[in-house]
């Protein structure tokens, strides 16, 4: 009878701990699913945020706008004419020649090529009035750039992702699809802006200082947005991306205000062109890493680029306000 019961209670044992290791892998298995529909949701949310956040940010920039800010590629072409070929053919072959002296890797490279190919934005405007450059040309190189770009991005970053990423890992973007997606979140939040300015000017003006500020926030949750996501590899990732992203702004606003006197174009206008070439729409290259292609990792670059450019954006602002616009000298 002893034996019999010692036996029981050894079979009992068994089946005890049998059915809290099966209950112990059935809640890791459930906790996992559960996990990875919440990681799911999140990234769909975080996905959606993006594309509004920038939406409300071109929104703001269509508030400013008017028809005469595209018309004055007519009044003074020569400027314009620099400083789009500074941001659309210099900009991706200057990042493309840092990340390639450098040998970045694939993700920071990418990262660079989206951002290179990116148009300038708000805040580059917010610049040049700062530092005294021609506000009109520089709103106007934004507004131009940001519809050119509509057409180079996938171009550009197709080549990157062709160029920079291993067989195994090989994703494209389709070129049609991605220029739609980017007219839907660049175009369309623009085209409304400046029908209600042109409708209703005197509450897109009041409304132009708030959705400015907004679009400051907004700018602000997405690069902390990346931060938080990334914050384990973060420190890597800014010893990788921080000297090229440095230098890709600091290079690109040297070339851009000295291919501007090279044409004999006025110190302020120089001056905006040197920024509109060196300032980009960061948030849109993180909208494009993370929207378009699904990768976080590579936002990192532009995420850093848009922390570090409010510095050399600020050193130029000083350095422009050192510098007076030399008189014109008038044969009598």
């Amino acid at each position: 009878m002893n034996f019999t019961f010692e036996k029981f209670i050894e079979y009992f044992k068994k089946g005890i701990f049998y059915l809290l290791e099966y209950n112990i892998k059935y809640l890791k298995s459930e906790l996992n699913y559960i996990l990875a529909i919440k990681i799911k949701i999140m990234d769909k949310v975080s996905t959606i945020f993006l594309a509004l956040s920038l939406i409300i940010i071109m929104l703001g920039m269509g508030l400013s706008l008017t028809l005469d800010d595209f018309k004055r590629v007519f009044v003074y072409p020569k400027a314009i004419f620099v400083g789009l070929a500074n941001q659309i053919i210099l900009l991706p072959l200057i990042g493309f020649a840092l990340v390639s002296a450098f040998s970045s890797k694939p993700e920071i490279a990418i990262g660079i090529m989206i951002l290179a190919a990116c148009p300038g934005g708000p805040t580059s405007n917010l610049l040049s009035h700062l530092a005294k450059g021609d506000i009109a040309l520089s709103v106007s190189l934004t507004a131009i750039s940001s519809l050119i770009t509509i057409i180079t991005i996938p171009f550009i970053v197709n080549f990157a992702l062709i160029r920079f990423l291993a067989e195994g890992q090989m994703i494209q973007l389709n070129l049609l699809e991605t220029i739609i997606q980017i007219s839907v979140i660049i175009v369309v939040p623009i085209v409304i802006g400046m029908t209600i300015r042109r409708y209703k000017e005197t509450f897109a003006m009041r409304m132009e200082k708030p959705v400015r500020k907004a679009s400051a926030i907004v700018i602000i949750l997405v690069i902390l947005g990346v931060v938080f996501k990334e914050k384990d590899n973060l420190l890597f990732y800014f010893q990788e991306a921080g000297i090229i992203a440095l230098s890709l702004n600091a290079a690109t606003m040297f070339v851009g205000y000295y291919s501007a006197k090279l044409f004999k174009i006025k110190n302020k206008q120089a001056i905006s062109i040197s920024i509109e070439s060196g300032i980009q729409n960061g948030t849109l290259a993180i909208t494009i890493a993370v929207v378009l292609l699904g990768n976080s990792t590579f936002s990192i670059a532009p995420m850093i680029y848009s922390l570090l450019m409010f510095f050399t954006g600020g050193l130029a602002i000083l350095l422009s306000l050192k510098k007076k616009e030399k008189p014109v000298e008038v044969n009598t």
